[in-house]
């Protein structure tokens, strides 16, 4: 099997100042790329990237504007990137008709503008920029994109209409653009995480974060953030992940509630 070897290259990870985009840029620096964090925490952003030797960039997912400043100076820092990780989300909880009211329609649109526009504003712009650049193998193999869905693009729960419809954008974007790329040397593969320990439930009491975990098959725990980081590096490194959608929950299937 050939395993492509990254090392030297570059590569963007949007959400990269916490949770699963913070581990996914230290598994890629351990891997031997130059990471830049694509993230709206300057703070948390700065000292990542000082931790992993990479670089940070205030850059507004939703915003193709703040996207398209943001490659271009990732581009100039790091030569150029290979590989795009977006891990970039926000949550929102509301049913479709909630005590007589309908679904806030400014909330469904921010959900969708961040989660699935972002996604796509990002990898349609970093695909453009490294669509020129030199194959890397003898296949041709320019870079890949990495979108990160959630099991509840499958699974949505009460509540989780604007979330679920994100995610689920996310999910179905995945083989067209796989397959829109593939002239081009470019693999998208797309992670739907389960139940993994964020720093939204790290803020939960240690009880509810195990009630949680339970509710696994198994392993019978909340999935760390070190595993989701260790799929993303098998991806960049196996040529024949293209267009695949992979369910990384323990074998979870959520309940409505």
């Amino acid at each position: 099997m050939t395993i492509l070897n990254w090392a030297g290259h570059g590569a963007i990870v949007t959400g990269g100042a916490s949770g699963l985009g913070a581990a996914t840029a230290a598994r890629l620096a351990q891997d031997g790329l130059t990471v830049t964090l694509f993230d709206l925490n300057a703070e948390a952003g700065r000292v990542h990237a000082e931790k992993i030797g990479g670089h940070y960039f205030s850059v507004d997912v939703s915003d193709p504007v703040s996207v398209a400043k943001g490659i271009e100076a990732a581009g100039r820092a790091l030569t150029m990137p290979r590989v795009l990780v977006n891990c970039a989300g926000i949550g929102g909880a509301a049913k479709t008709v909630s005590r007589g009211a309908a679904h806030d329609p400014s909330l469904f649109h921010k959900v969708i503008k961040v989660n699935l526009m972002g996604s796509f504003n990002c990898a349609s712009q970093f695909a453009a920029m490294i669509s020129a650049a030199e194959p890397v193998d003898r296949d041709g193999a320019r870079g890949v994109i990495v979108n990160t869905a959630s099991v509840a693009a499958f699974d949505g729960q009460v509540g989780q209409l604007a979330y679920a419809a994100s995610k689920g954008g996310i999910v179905a974007m995945t083989l067209p653009m796989a397959r829109d790329l593939a002239d081009k040397g470019i693999r998208v593969c797309t992670i739907a995480p389960g139940l993994f320990l964020t720093p939204l439930l790290h803020e939960l009491p240690k009880e509810v974060q195990a009630s949680l975990g339970a509710q696994v098959p198994f392993p019978s725990r909340l999935g760390a953030p070190d595993e989701f980081a260790d799929m993303v590096s098998q991806i960049t490194r196996n040529p024949m992940l293209n267009g695949e959608v992979i369910r990384m929950d323990g074998a979870i299937r959520m309940a409505p509630r």
